[in-house]
């Protein structure tokens, strides 16, 4: 099966236009005396930065959102601000991406939060939770929920502002050189999974890997990793995964609705014109559903080139299983936010919202796909 061409200019050119409306229509409704104190002069005074990532450079949908991403600040500001793009390992390797932009090194980063929970545990909830929301839910919790205002509380002790850069969608729960049928599969599994879910599988027996993509395909080739969780379908198959490994399992119960994240260097986002930031955080909100939407569309292709061109079989984690690993998962979180202060505030807030919000999902998107 061949790719679709396209136009891709003009594809990109209609995702922006729902992002420049609402924020837009945020900064109409700022308060006027804001407004008087804090007026919005343009000047033709020019920035250059520099914004590092954790994914290889031009890396399909991740690299290229966070490439677009800068393209679109530098047409929307004239100019005025210019930002060079480099892929993980270019300036600076892929898991240093916070340390780079917390300490000026880059004024932008791109990745993911629960790459950082060795700097705070926190941090993991901004990504995915296992069994948590979806992406649809997750962007509603951080829009509309508490989550955006605990996640910059979080990292404006970092000097840092987030910015929401994307979601993957529900992903695969991973490529696995064993099979899966029960809880006890996963003693001594050997697995590249980050986050909250690296810790799941620890207390299932099995052992967490982190490790940048770009090693991925290589670990699992030479047996130092048992099974790799990515994305879904369509980088996985890009990964190559489908050509070494025997099973292909689903669901992604570790991440139902991956973040991805643009973090700011604080102190250099504040003395932005006001234009400049709000320039950078419609381009935020256009990147979030240019990946989601591209992930989506790229996945349903690239399942059906998998089906057909790989021996690979495609299996569901049972039932039971599954609630066992849920059962686990809870384990997990009691102990971290009983640990961590922090951790505990924002996985209240969450759970709060999560409650609520798969109430709403029996009645509408549950009860649709139980048709």
């Amino acid at each position: 099966m061949e790719d679709k061409k396209i136009d891709r200019k003009k594809f990109i050119s209609t995702l922006g236009l729902g992002a420049v409306a609402i924020t837009t229509g945020i900064s109409a409704c700022q308060d006027k005396a804001e407004q008087i104190a804090a007026p919005n002069i343009i000047t033709n005074k020019s920035y250059r930065w520099k914004l590092v990532t954790t994914w290889p450079p031009n890396f399909p949908v991740l690299g290229q959102g966070a490439t677009l991403f800068a393209q679109w600040i530098r047409e929307m500001s004239g100019g005025r601000m210019d930002i060079r793009v480099y892929g993980g390992g270019e300036l600076v390797p892929p898991l240093e991406v916070f340390e780079a932009v917390y300490s000026g090194a880059a004024e932008m980063g791109h990745g993911a939060s629960y790459y950082w929970a060795g700097r705070s545990q926190a941090a993991q909830f901004f990504t995915s939770v296992p069994f948590g929301l979806n992406s649809q839910q997750i962007y509603s919790w951080m829009l509309f929920g508490g989550g955006y205002e605990l996640w910059r509380e979080l990292y404006a002790d970092f000097n840092l502002m987030p910015f929401i850069g994307g979601n993957t969608g529900v992903q695969m729960a991973g490529w696995f050189n064993r099979e899966i049928n029960s809880i006890d599969d996963f003693k001594g599994l050997k697995m590249r999974i980050p986050g909250l879910g690296g810790k799941v599988l620890e207390k299932l027996g099995g052992t967490a890997v982190l490790s940048p993509g770009s090693e991925l395909y290589t670990n699992l080739e030479r047996g130092v990793i048992d099974a790799t969780e990515w994305i879904g379908p369509y980088h996985d198959y890009l990964m190559g995964f489908h050509q070494i490994a025997k099973y292909y399992y689903a669901p992604g119960w570790h991440e139902p609705g991956s973040v991805l994240e643009t973090i700011v260097n604080k102190r250099d986002y504040d003395n932005l014109p006001k234009d400049l930031q709000t320039i950078i955080a419609a381009a935020s909100e256009r990147l979030a559903l240019w990946v989601i939407s591209e992930f989506e569309a790229k996945n349903n292709e690239y399942l059906q080139k998998i089906t057909q061109e790989s021996t690979a079989e495609i299996r569901m984690i049972d039932k039971i299983t599954l609630s066992g690993i849920r059962d686990v998962t809870n384990d997990v979180i009691t102990e971290l936010v009983d640990k961590d202060s922090v951790a505990k505030k924002v996985h209240d807030n969450f759970s709060s919202f999560a409650r609520g919000i798969r109430n709403w999902s029996k009645y509408s998107e549950g009860l649709y796909h139980s048709i």
